[in-house]
């Protein structure tokens, strides 16, 4: 889903352009088939957008379930990837310059990091205080953030990251850990970028209420294949026809005297696109 600025709605929103069936593991043993994980699956769609756009600057942004050593490792050559970082994840220092004459394998890994939450809770740790905006549909958050670059390692596995670790000024969220295949990365700009993550929920809230997703009951394979992809594949539509209508002029928000919205959603959106291509036919055929 790429994750646009919509004007006329005034916030980001998750376009669905690509899907895939990821078949659970219980249905792959079940039918005695080879089990492909969700990174797996992950790092072939990136892959595939990578090779689409060879043009453009990919930034990925997803959730803990692709952090991943093995799908950082494959696709950090290809297009940013952005998503949380374990607590105890093992982090390193790049190994020092190798001596001549120096015998044996070369070093990977230099001297051991911290873990984030060692860096969490240790007094010692230097914060720097900044102000995101669009922190999850606010204007702006007070926050503190510490950021390094390391080695993230696991026996046999290791890719580099910069790491981002951030405090709620307020303390109404607790300290969270985000890692970026980006080494130049702007700490800031990792944080803006992973709070626009939250929209991908946004729309599957839109897709369940407004277009059916999930409610869907089909008994055939090729039914289960192509029923959830078509309603995805219209929310984006309806998105793109909405903001042709809404080009020049911004739509009517309406709303109860009970509920009231500063800014249009997708229901909105979709009732502007009805009443333009849905026309009523008259006459004796209609």
């Amino acid at each position: 889903m790429p994750l646009p600025q919509i004007g006329w709605a005034g916030r980001v929103w998750a376009l669905p352009i690509l899907t895939v069936l990821a078949p659970s593991e219980h249905y792959a043993t079940t039918h005695h088939r080879r089990h492909k994980k969700l990174t797996d699956w992950g790092r072939q769609i990136l892959l595939l957008l990578a090779r689409w756009l060879p043009e453009h600057r990919l930034i990925a942004v997803a959730d803990s379930s692709f952090a991943a050593i093995d799908l950082l490792k494959a696709v950090r050559s290809h297009l940013c990837m952005i998503t949380r970082l374990r607590r105890d994840a093992r982090l390193f220092e790049p190994p020092a310059p190798r001596r001549p004459g120096t015998v044996g394998r070369p070093a990977t890994i230099g001297r051991r990091q911290p873990t984030p939450g060692q860096r969490l809770s240790d007094p010692a740790t230097r914060w720097q205080r900044f102000t995101v905006t669009g922190w999850y549909g606010q204007q702006a958050r007070e926050i503190k953030l510490f950021s390094a670059t390391a080695i993230w390692h696991h026996p046999g596995r290791q890719v580099p990251i910069r790491y981002v670790l951030v405090r709620d000024v307020a303390g109404e969220f607790r300290p969270q850990a985000f890692l970026c295949t980006d080494l130049d990365a702007d700490p800031c700009d990792i944080l803006r970028w992973f709070v626009r993550r939250w929209s991908i929920e946004v729309t599957f809230a839109e897709l369940r209420r407004h277009l059916g997703v999930e409610t869907q009951r089909q008994w055939s394979d090729v039914a289960i294949r192509r029923t959830t992809p078509v309603p995805l594949g219209l929310f984006s539509l309806i998105t793109l026809w909405a903001n042709d209508l809404f080009r020049d002029a911004h739509p009517v928000v309406r709303a109860a005297s009970w509920y009231t919205k500063s800014s249009a959603t997708f229901s909105h959106a979709i009732a502007s696109v009805r009443r333009v291509r849905w026309i009523p036919k008259t006459g004796p055929e209609a």
